[in-house]
């Protein structure tokens, strides 16, 4: 259970990361995802444990690939 967390942690960091470089409010990334704010923000928080789509989703919507989200800068 402890592993799974870490990579829920590790994800919603490099997103909220992503999402900075990028400029963007979590609201503005949810519109871009098609995706609800408050979703962008649990994910954030590794309160989600969220699906390969929604993945491609966020990525898409980065302007980046699906790896960009998993790498360590």
């Amino acid at each position: 259970m402890q592993s799974e967390k870490k990579i829920l942690i590790k994800f919603g960091e490099r997103v909220r990361e992503l999402r900075k470089i990028k400029g963007l409010s979590q609201e503005q990334l949810a519109f871009k995802a098609k995706l609800h704010r408050t979703y962008i923000g649990m994910i954030e928080r590794s309160e989600k444990n969220i699906t390969l789509i929604n993945i491609e989703k966020i990525a898409n919507a980065l302007d980046v690939n699906i790896k960009a989200l998993f790498d360590d800068k």
